[in-house]
């Protein structure tokens, strides 16, 4: 429509080179000095088009390059109801917003139904390149449309696309004004500062985000609030377990440490804490560790003391009585699917060599994780060792007891590991343990990832 205003996308802006004398509108943009132009960032797009309709203001709208499209499921979906109460929370607040449900709880169906709803051209970005064959899955068995990738060495754009946080962040100052929808799934993630331009950057009037913990130990919850718009609905773990996932059980093993391990552990963990009481660090702070460790490459003493620091962390995560116990656990569960969680790579590796156990870690290439993982789905593997990468999003819905030898103090990944085992299946219980050492610092890791309501017990 030919107006007295333009509006174009400009690798990742909103740019007009006028704008009529309005001040809710003026406040959204800033004159660019060089050019002469008023220039936004792209995600006020709709602010803008919406505030230009209220004051009848003509306008060119150059800047998209989506249409409306013909999409339908080809197989019609019966929503749980908290699936259906979230997409109609979603719907209220004018497709924008996001929706807290647990892993396990039909996250991705919501999506297809959200994309099936607005019918517009939808990018779907993911965490990993495992969950964006996964999404695209998905999606292709939902809708006759091509269904794209990008990322992992693929480059197929469609009004459909599926992509990773990695390439998205690269890729939307040339493709932000191609998608009508925008869902961030795990948007947790979307705060970092590499990410949010993925965001920022895209025009898409629609935009859900999904995860199943959103808050972050930064209050980085509130970008996401920004850019995606409000939390529009939450489920909880427990309101869904026995019906919708699995119930659940959660058991604490303390394991003391040996007398020698003990010596080891309190001889370096004193020679760590005595350098950062030196320093006068308080690792409490949000800038306590990053200052110890830029202190700790200063000198021959804070080189010890990282090091120590490394020993004793060690020693607490990796301990003998530890593998001890996982070698019990295992033999309790020799015909239920276990999945085993560590902090680090090296632990895992560990274990695999010690207990003869297949080890999956970001390091595993794709064709042989896939291969894993079918392995463990059909029950030839009955035991995975892994370390983060299992965390979010990849479907093991035949895993029933998890172990958590070791972890970070996160509660989203504590929470994300439980989800991992919460798939219903007929007659199904899952059992997480979460193994600690005594008397460690690992005690009070494992108290502050504890911090959510899927591990208080029940009244």
């Amino acid at each position: 429509m030919d107006g007295s205003c333009e509006l174009h996308f400009d690798c990742g802006t909103l740019v007009a080179p006028t704008l009529p004398d309005d001040a809710r509108l003026l406040a959204l943009f800033q004159k660019d000095g060089r050019t002469g132009v008023y220039r936004a960032p792209a995600w006020h797009y709709r602010d803008v088009v919406l505030r230009l309709r209220e004051l009848g203001v003509g306008y060119d709208d150059r800047a998209k390059r989506f249409e409306p499209l013909e999409v339908a499921l080809t197989v019609p979906i019966q929503p749980f109801p908290h699936q259906s109460a979230a997409l109609e929370a979603w719907t209220k607040a004018g497709g924008r917003g996001l929706v807290e449900l647990p892993t396990g709880a039909g996250k991705t169906l919501l999506a297809v139904l959200a994309i099936a709803h607005v019918k517009r051209p939808t990018l779907v970005v993911v965490p990993t390149l495992d969950l964006m064959t996964q999404w695209q899955g998905v999606l292709a068995r939902h809708f006759s449309v091509p269904v794209g990738m990008l990322g992992g060495g693929v480059n197929d754009r469609q009004s459909l696309t599926v992509t990773t946080y990695d390439s998205a962040a690269m890729q939307t100052e040339f493709h932000g004004n191609r998608f009508g929808l925008l869902v961030c799934d795990e948007c947790h993630h979307l705060p970092a500062p590499s990410y949010r331009f993925i965001a920022e950057g895209s025009l898409a009037p629609y935009r859900l985000g999904l995860t199943a913990t959103l808050e972050r130990t930064d209050g980085g919850e509130r970008v996401c609030e920004e850019l995606l718009g409000p939390r529009v609905h939450r489920t909880d773990i427990r309101e869904l377990q026995g019906e919708y996932l699995a119930p659940y059980e959660v058991k604490q093993v303390a394991v003391p440490l040996t007398a020698d391990e003990k010596a080891r552990y309190d001889e370096a963990r004193a020679l760590y804490l005595n350098f950062v009481r030196k320093l006068g660090v308080r690792l409490s702070a949000p800038d306590g560790w990053a200052r110890f460790l830029a202190q700790s490459q200063r000198s021959d003493e804070g080189r010890a003391a990282y090091r120590a620091y490394r020993e004793q962390r060690r020693i607490a995560l990796t301990s003998s009585g530890k593998q001890e116990v996982l070698w019990r656990i295992l033999l309790a569960h020799r015909e239920d699917r276990v999945l085993v969680f560590t902090d680090d790579n090296e632990t895992v590796y560990t274990l695999a060599r010690r207990l003869l156990l297949p080890a999956l870690t970001h390091h595993t290439p794709v064709p042989e994780r896939k291969a894993l993982l079918a392995a463990f789905s059909s029950g030839e593997l009955p035991v995975l060792l892994t370390s983060r990468v299992l965390n979010e999003g990849v479907d093991v819905p035949e895993a029933r007891v998890g172990v958590v030898l070791s972890g970070s103090g996160s509660v989203r990944e504590h929470v994300q590991r439980l989800g991992r085992i919460l798939r219903k299946r007929p007659g199904k219980r899952a059992l997480l343990y979460e193994v600690c050492s005594a008397q460690t610092a690992e005690s009070g890791i494992s108290e502050r990832r504890r911090q959510h309501d899927a591990y208080q017990e029940e009244p």
